[in-house]
C-alpha cells in the first residue's frame, strides 16, 4: 500500500503521519508531498527518511491512497489529477464536502456508502465530526427536530501561525496577527470568513449543512455560532437538541456510551466533564453535562469536546483509509 500525504509539512499533515504510524497502517511506501519550497527536504516516518516530492511527481508515482491536507484551492486543482490515475483521494479541505458526487464520511456513521468508484472522498469539518458522533445515535432513537450549537474552537484549527500569535501574545512578543484582533484574553465570534448573503461565517454554515449529508437526513434544522477562543488544542461545543420524541437521560447516556469512538464523562458530583485540555492527543469524542433543557419539552443540553487535529482531521482521514483497505475498496496501482 503506497500512501501519499499531501501537505506533509503542515500542522495537520504532521499529525496524519503520526496517526498512520501509531495505528500501524499497512504502508509499503510513504510519499510526502508539500509546497515547492519544501521539495527535496526530508521527513521521517518509522525511523526512515523520505524525500518530499512535488505534486506532479506524486501524481506520476500513482499512490494507492492520497490523503490531502493542503487547502481547498490545492485540492480542487490536484485531487482530480490524482483520481484520474487511479489514486483514491481523501481530502481534508472543504472543497468537495458538499459535492453530490463525493461522499462525506465519518467512518463510525456512514462508511457503508463507500464503493470502489469513489475516487475523491471528503473528510468533514472538524467541528462537524465531533457533533455528528453524538447526534447520530440519538437521532436514530428519538428523531432530531432542531439543533443549536455554539462552538469554542482552539487556535490550532487555524494553523501554526495562529498558535504563534497566541503564544506570542501570551509572552508579550510582537507577532504577525492571523486574526483581526488579539486572541489572548479574548473570544472572537469569527471563525472563517463571513458569508455576505446570510451573515453567518463559512464555519457556521458548514455546521448547518454537513451533518445532514453525513447522517442522511434531509430535514434537520441546525443553527450555529462559531467562536475562536485562546485554547491551543481541542474544540468544545455547547449543543441543544430538540427531539421528536421524549427521552430518558439514563438511556441517552447508555446510547452515547455504546457509540464507538464516544466517551461519556458526566458526573457533576466529581466535577467530571469533557475539557479541551484533556482531549489533546486523543482520538475519542467526549460528551458530558448531559441534562434536560428545562425551557423546552423533549430537549437536551450537552457539551462535546474533541481534539480537532486528530478525530477532527487526521484520525478521521486515516480511519477512512483503513475502511477502504479492510473492505478491498482500493485498486492497487
Amino acid at each position: 500500500m503506497r500512501i501519499a500525504v499531501v501537505g506533509a509539512t503542515g500542522m495537520v499533515g504532521r499529525v496524519m503521519l503520526q496517526v498512520l504510524e501509531e495505528r500501524n497502517f499497512p504502508i509499503t511506501e510513504i510519499i510526502p508531498v508539500a509546497s515547492e519550497r519544501s521539495i527535496g527536504k526530508t521527513i521521517e516516518y518509522k525511523g526512515k527518511e523520505y524525500k518530499i516530492v512535488s505534486m506532479q511527481d506524486a501524481v506520476e508515482m500513482r499512490a494507492d491512497i492520497a490523503i490531502f491536507s493542503a487547502g481547498g484551492e490545492t485540492s480542487k486543482q490536484w485531487a482530480p489529477k490524482f483520481a484520474e490515475v487511479g489514486t483514491t483521494v481523501i481530502d481534508n479541505s472543504s472543497a468537495w464536502r458538499m459535492d453530490p458526487n463525493c461522499p462525506l464520511i465519518v467512518p463510525e456513521i456512514n462508511a457503508d456508502i463507500l464503493t470502489t468508484n469513489d475516487k475523491i472522498i471528503a473528510n468533514p469539518n472538524c467541528s462537524t465530526i465531533q457533533l455528528v458522533m453524538v447526534l447520530n445515535p440519538l437521532h436514530k432513537k428519538y428523531g432530531i427536530k432542531r439543533v443549536v450549537v455554539s462552538t469554542y474552537q482552539s487556535v490550532t484549527g487555524t494553523g501554526k501561525d495562529a498558535v504563534e500569535q497566541l503564544n506570542g501574545e501570551i509572552e508579550g512578543r510582537d507577532v504577525a496577527k492571523v486574526y483581526p484582533y488579539q486572541i489572548f484574553k479574548n473570544a472572537l465570534p469569527h471563525c472563517d470568513v463571513f458569508d455576505e448573503e446570510t451573515g453567518y461565517t463559512k464555519e457556521e454554515l458548514k455546521l448547518t449543512r454537513e451533518p445532514r449529508k453525513i447522517m442522511r437526513v434531509d430535514e434537520m434544522n441546525i443553527t450555529a455560532t462559531a467562536v475562536r477562543v485562546p485554547v491551543q488544542g481541542g474544540h468544545s461545543e455547547s449543543v441543544n437538541i430538540e427531539f421528536e420524541n421524549d427521552f430518558d437521560l439514563g438511556e441517552v447516556r447508555k446510547l452515547l456510551a455504546e457509540q464507538e469512538g464516544v466517551i461519556v464523562q458526566d458526573n457533576p458530583d466529581t466535577n467530571t466533564y469533557p475539557m479541551a485540555f484533556y482531549s489533546e492527543g486523543k482520538d475519542d469524542v467526549f460528551v458530558g453535562r448531559i441534562r434536560r433543557d428545562l425551557s423546552q419539552p423533549n430537549a437536551l443540553n450537552c457539551w462535546i469536546v474533541a481534539d480537532n487535529l486528530r478525530k477532527g482531521a487526521a484520525t478521521n482521514a486515516v480511519q477512512i483509509a483503513e475502511y477502504l483497505v479492510k473492505h478491498n475498496l482500493v485498486d492497487n496501482n
